[in-house]
């Protein structure tokens, strides 16, 4: 029996409720994102250049399986926080279970073709003769965790859409720790090199999936046993904002792989640039990427419970720290560049694009933070498409041409500028609208 799951956001302050969500989430993410970062901070050690470079194209691939997670992720958070705040415990249980079960069955059809067919689609993304055999060996050993860290990541939203962000901040920090930990042990203790990064990554994942599940379920007791047919009755539902969503998170990885493709051209030396400047930047924003995450479990409640005017507070609270926080990034990165430069062992093309990006491009990043947060708002308020619309827009119309032309003029340093001039028209466009959304729902509520 499902117990009683409380609306704890529709009361008291939406930007302490936002702070609060935030500061556990982003103390998570530091660690999940910081143990992406030790690997390539290990391989940089091995003394061996192409390491890093076939983890960029392996990355970019597996990307797109952690892109279909964050799709499922904000289906869960959105149909069990509304749930909850419209009241209705039982209901939200059940959303969960289906939730849970669709992202299984749909980690495992995404990743049966992807290593059926890895080596062309490294070839795809330029992976090189050199590169593409240690890109293969990392993917084959971790793409089949996909089905296991799409079921953690939507039980870790469930976590946040009861509200309960200690836990779901506990289950990122130990699966990072286990990745840190496993990284030592497998790469220098075992000698495995890159195929020990690839297995502690692996091993990190199911942790994550083993802790999230097991507190939702021993602790809050949220998903109940559904029926086949209540289950094939929801997909509908699910469907309608895992679709959008999941459409939504492969925009991303797709421009990724536009990137990565273009720096290919430049070398080896380019590519592990732009994959050391993509390891830095998470780590850098996860308070960026955490605020995102912890906007939404609060805007759906409150919109469960027709409190407009405290979406909208919210989203324009989350707005502001978003851009006070990149500020202060930016000028923290400038005064680390040449320390991350020679912490990494970085030369010639790698170092002139992670210094270029730390003086000049780090503030571009509180546009991707206005998309993040008007992607929350249009996935908890009814209009998952137009996040996907957005997204899209960003790659095809953004960052796709943007990043074509400035490399013809500009080279590597190019790619990187067009990818964040691509972003900053739809940030602030997809925001206006996440507001107008928010106002049109309020005057015909009241």
């Amino acid at each position: 029996m499902a117990t009683t799951h409380q609306a704890h956001f529709v009361e008291g302050y939406t930007l302490r409720h936002i702070i609060t969500m935030a500061a556990a989430s982003t103390v998570g993410l530091l660690m999940l994102f910081s143990s992406d970062l030790v690997d390539m901070y290990f391989l940089s050690q091995l003394g061996n250049p192409l390491l890093v470079s076939a983890v960029g194209f392996a990355s970019t691939l597996v990307f797109f399986t952690t892109a279909v997670g964050i799709g499922l992720q904000v289906a869960m958070g959105a149909l069990v926080s509304r749930a909850i705040g419209g009241g209705d415990g039982r209901q939200a249980s059940k959303q969960c279970s289906s939730v849970l079960l669709y992202s299984f069955l749909f980690g495992v059809l995404m990743f049966v073709p992807m290593l059926m067919y890895l080596s062309s689609l490294l070839k795809l993304l330029g992976a090189g003769q050199d590169t593409l055999a240690l890109a293969m060996s990392y993917s084959h050993i971790l793409l089949p965790a996909t089905p296991l860290m799409a079921v953690g990541m939507g039980a870790a939203a469930a976590l946040r859409s009861l509200g309960d962000a200690k836990r779901s901040m506990y289950v990122t920090m130990i699966s990072a720790l286990v990745n840190i930990i496993l990284d030592v042990v497998f790469i220098f203790g075992f000698g495995w090199g890159l195929e020990g990064a690839a297995w502690a990554t692996f091993f990190s994942r199911v942790v994550l999936m083993l802790l999230a599940v097991y507190w939702i379920v021993g602790i809050h007791r949220l998903p109940v046993w559904i029926t086949p047919q209540y289950f094939l009755a929801s997909l509908k539902g699910i469907t309608a904002i895992a679709g959008p969503a999941m459409l939504t998170s492969l925009a991303t990885p797709l421009a990724s792989s536009y990137v990565v493709k273009t720096m290919a051209t430049y070398g080896d030396e380019a590519v592990a640039g732009s994959a050391l400047v993509g390891r830095i930047v998470p780590v850098t924003f996860a308070a960026i990427f955490a605020i995102s995450g912890a906007v939404g479990p609060i805007l759906g409640q409150n919109a469960g419970a027709n409190r407009y005017d405290r979406v909208r507070h919210a989203i324009i609270e989350a707005v502001w720290v978003n851009i006070i926080y990149c500020l202060f990034a930016w000028l923290v990165l400038f005064l680390l560049r040449y320390t991350l430069v020679d912490a990494f062992s970085a030369t010639g093309i790698t170092a002139d694009l992670m210094l270029f990006y730390c003086q000049y491009l780090v503030g571009g990043f509180l546009f991707s933070g206005m998309l993040f947060i008007a992607n929350a708002s249009f996935n908890n308020l009814g209009q998952p498409y137009m996040a996907t619309i957005f997204n899209f827009s960003r790659t095809l119309l953004g960052i796709i041409p943007f990043v074509y032309f400035f490399s013809q003029w500009y080279g590597p340093r190019g790619v990187l500028t067009g990818e964040v001039v691509g972003v900053s028209v739809f940030g602030v466009l997809a925001l206006y609208m996440a507001l107008r959304r928010v106002a049109y729902l309020q005057r015909h509520t009241d």
